[in-house]
């Protein structure tokens, strides 16, 4: 990474670096909270460092003015996370249980009617939705964990503003309810080069083969054009995965980070996802093709320094 894009990152998140020779990183906070933030209140995106999912979650949340900004009362919720992949949570493939769960509790707290939790995976479903460890936590939670297996579960839709993918079948789960949230794990990716908020859309889809044969970085920032965007994206950074993505292949692909991005701006916070990603392993924001793409469709910004951004150290 060029001193360039590596200062960028640090002003993003106010931190710095101690790595291990075992590939281990900690991701040292103790300058987090002195890091500037943009302006008080009225928050476009907020970054959390250094706790647990659900008590960064509840900060984070707190900052943007609370979930029942966002869920109301007698409201259908989605919440969806990564589940792709056959994995235990320590292997950061998938979106962090406990992380999942608390985002259930609060939209429950809120007076959600129904909160439905799925993903289209692509391991085993019956695994995937066992061994991520997210069945079970978001059960416990309270909410509805239902298939994404079948093509039937999908309904067509048109995409009018999107460049290469101008329709899709979108799981009913979305189309039916009143918000959904976007829950992804933050990861490096062998084809997209960042798995994010953005990618996590194709786990709502039935054709992903389709993306992969037709400009893969522009199908993703198409997909996101749907008429019924999620009302937030909660980027999961409790652990990342740095190489072997998406699937991995062992812990050595994984950094304990500690950390948890959020904003109502897809492409704001995956810009900042990536700067952060970017402290582990560089990936230059051009080579992540469908930020870029995203913004040109009008999605959101990736110009982070006009955006009032709230840095938390727990």
């Amino acid at each position: 990474m060029d001193r360039r894009n590596f200062l960028k990152a640090l002003a993003l998140t106010g931190a710095t670096l101690s790595i291990k020779e075992t590939g281990a990183m900690t991701l040292m906070s103790q300058h987090f909270s002195a890091a500037p933030n943009n302006a008080k209140g009225a928050y476009d995106l907020v970054a959390v460092l250094g706790g647990e999912p659900e008590a960064m979650f509840r900060k984070a949340i707190t900052e943007l003015g609370g979930i029942d900004k966002f869920v109301k009362k007698g409201q259908k919720v989605v919440v969806k996370p990564n589940i792709g992949w056959d994995k235990s949570p320590e292997l950061a493939a998938n979106t962090n249980p406990k992380l999942v769960a608390e985002i259930i509790r609060q939209c429950i707290k809120a007076g959600a009617k129904e909160v439905v939790v799925f993903d289209h995976t692509c391991d085993d479903w019956r695994k995937c939705y066992a061994n991520s460890g997210i069945e079970a936590a978001a059960k416990a939670a309270g909410a509805k964990v239902v298939p994404a297996h079948e093509e039937s579960y999908y309904k067509a839709i048109n995409l009018p503003k999107g460049k290469s993918l101008k329709s899709a079948k979108v799981h009913e789960a979305i189309l039916d309810c009143d918000v959904w949230i976007n829950v992804p794990v933050l990861k490096n990716h062998g084809g997209a080069k960042m798995s994010i908020s953005m990618k996590n859309h194709m786990g709502i889809v039935w054709d992903r083969g389709f993306f992969h044969k037709n400009d893969l970085q522009q199908c993703i920032a198409d997909i996101c054009t749907l008429n019924k965007a999620a009302v937030l994206h909660v980027v999961d950074a409790y652990r990342l995965m740095k190489t072997n993505g998406p699937r991995g292949k062992s812990d050595a692909d994984v950094v304990v980070s500690k950390g948890l991005f959020i904003s109502q701006d897809i492409v704001a916070v995956d810009t900042a996802a990536t700067n952060f990603f970017n402290q582990v392993r560089e990936m230059p924001l051009e080579s992540v093709g469908h930020l870029s793409k995203a913004q040109d469709l009008k999605l959101g910004t990736m110009n982070l320094e006009s955006l009032k951004v709230r840095r938390i150290k727990l």
